[in-house]
């Protein structure tokens, strides 16, 4: 997994994995990690979230306001 920058210092990710339909996300001081696929979180919302991760800034504030319960189970 690679290292979330956080830019605005205050973020609950601390990593993420990209896929090419898939991303995963580990928050700080939880042990599990959760992953958003195009088949349950969509495309869209996918690859907006592979965007925030890379840019190191919005991803949690995304994932609580838009996909927070759409991850895989």
């Amino acid at each position: 997994m690679e290292r979330y920058r956080n830019s605005g210092g205050d973020s609950g990710v601390s990593a993420y994995e990209i896929g090419s339909d898939y991303i995963i996300v580990k928050f700080s001081g939880i042990a599990r990690t959760y992953r958003y696929s195009y088949r349950k979180a969509g495309q869209n919302h996918v690859e907006n979230l592979k965007r925030l991760a890379q840019c190191g800034s919005g991803l949690n504030s995304y994932i609580n306001r838009y996909v927070k319960n759409l991850y895989d189970k």
